[in-house]
């Protein structure tokens, strides 16, 4: 076997003297999973040509015949009938060598004046920008979902807690609108890492640019970049993007684990606060009864899994010198990784969210333990006149009472409340029972931010309106 083919698969061959090592093949190729970069390859590689040609460097006709031949290898990957090698070790070499068998030389010219070095990074970054803008619209989708039932749930009274005890009355409706506060800043955040995504890094070549006359500018047009990266060093061994898209995921998971936890608990008989369709739903092996939350505590388990995607991207840039790495072919699996989960997370939870049957009674019933009403009782005594700290000590005294009686506060007959409070229960008329309702507590709420039926449904319309103007 000659030198000229004992490498004849890779672009480098005639420098080498014996065939890569098979282990060694099988350990560098990405081909099986960069793939998926397929179609973002072509349109840059589209872009490259368009511009080569336009400023000389590549003919009409071997431009034409690049266009040609990568329609051609688009309808191969799209149908199925490309042929993915491993020899070729990735994504950019088995679309190159295909263009070469379809055009002859054109193929060979393409890649003049770019290096797989900022090749590769411009893939990544058109590709994630498609991911982020799918994102965004998951998380209207599951912000949509939340606002509906929340619409539906602006009077629905159940328990807030602190330290998971009982704290103070809100509606639901509230409730949930704090969900939809996080994922409207997960999506800023999205939308403020699309813009140092959205810059283009082809032209720096290897790493200290070209020789040749290129027009980067016009490629960055011609893709839809904002800018082009400004330093060709930084451009071929920036992976920041990545790693900022995925601390903005782990943030939007971590939005979701929560409200799983949530979802989790409220399902539980011991809440009975919600019901999960059955369709999001599963069985088990050997209790006949038991429907088991399983979306929304497989979702919990999968942060750590988009936590440990982040880590990993982290921990792969923090010892790279400049420029490009081998290391960097690791960036590929954590970041499509962190992208399938959340995308997979959300469009569940989306559908999950609008089938969630609410059990106002169980709500109530709950938020009538715990004495959910005190801090109510001394507003009440504060607007009486008396100091805050006064009033929170002698409506202390009072559910001491009452938790030695077995009653809530609201149970006390006007005399009964007055000698529980203490002295300050003088100031104490009839009209205190209304502060001491459920309902009188949410609504006493009204300011922005607050709990107030009314107040909800203001935030909820807010909120729509945002999403319609995104």
């Amino acid at each position: 076997m000659t030198e000229q083919f004992s490498r004849k698969a890779e672009a480098w061959s005639a420098r080498f003297s014996e065939p890569m090592s098979a282990l060694l093949k099988r350990y560098t190729a990405s081909v099986s999973f960069d793939q998926r970069l397929a179609f973002v390859d072509i349109e840059g590689s589209l872009a490259h040509a368009e511009m080569l040609h336009h400023v000389g460097i590549l003919s009409h006709d071997d431009h034409a015949a690049i266009v040609g031949g990568m329609g051609r290898i688009r309808h191969e990957i799209e149908s199925g009938g490309f042929k993915w090698s491993i020899d070729l070790e990735d994504v950019h070499l088995n679309i190159e060598r295909r263009l070469t068998e379809l055009v002859g030389d054109a193929g060979k010219r393409l890649h003049t004046a770019r290096s797989r070095n900022d090749q590769v990074a411009t893939d990544m970054r058109l590709w994630l920008r498609g991911a982020v803008d799918l994102l965004r619209k998951r998380l209207a989708a599951v912000q949509t979902s939340l606002l509906d039932l929340a619409d539906g749930h602006a009077e629905t009274i159940l328990p807030g807690f602190t330290h998971m005890q009982v704290a103070q009355p809100v509606t639901f409706g509230h409730h949930l609108l704090a969900y939809v506060e996080m994922f409207a800043r997960d999506d800023e955040r999205f939308a403020d890492c699309r813009k140092r995504i959205n810059r283009l890094p082809l032209g720096a070549a290897a790493l200290a640019g070209t020789s040749f006359p290129i027009d980067r500018e016009r490629v960055a047009k011609t893709m839809g970049f904002d800018e082009v990266c400004h330093n060709s060093l930084d451009a071929v061994s920036d992976r920041d993007f990545a790693i900022e898209f995925a601390s903005a995921a782990s943030l939007a998971m971590m939005h979701i684990s929560r409200l799983s936890e949530e979802l989790v608990l409220w399902m539980s008989p011991r809440f009975g606060f919600i019901d999960i369709a059955d369709r999001f739903c599963t069985g088990s092996s050997i209790m006949p009864q038991k429907k088991n939350p399983d979306a929304a505590e497989l979702a919990r388990g999968k942060t750590g899994r988009v936590y440990g995607d982040l880590m990993g991207l982290l921990t792969l840039m923090k010892g790279q010198p400049l420029t490009y790495n081998k290391d960097n072919q690791e960036d590929k699996e954590p970041l499509f990784d962190a992208a399938d989960t959340l995308d997979d997370t959300l469009a569940i939870f989306a559908e999950m969210i609008a089938g969630i049957t609410v059990k106002p009674d169980a709500m109530r019933a709950a938020a009538l333990e715990g004495f959910a009403t005190a801090t109510d009782l001394a507003d009440y005594l504060v607007k009486k006149g008396l100091p805050f700290r006064d009033a929170h000590e002698a409506v202390a005294h009072a559910v001491r009472v009452c938790a030695d009686r077995g009653v809530d506060l609201s149970d006390l007959k006007l005399a009964e409340l007055r000698a529980a409070v203490g002295p300050a229960g003088d100031v104490i008329t009839d009209d205190v029972h209304a502060a001491l309702t459920l309902e009188g507590s949410v609504a006493s709420r009204s300011h922005v931010g607050g709990t107030a039926p009314l107040r909800v449904r203001d935030e909820i319309a807010l909120h729509r309106m945002r999403l319609r103007e995104r």
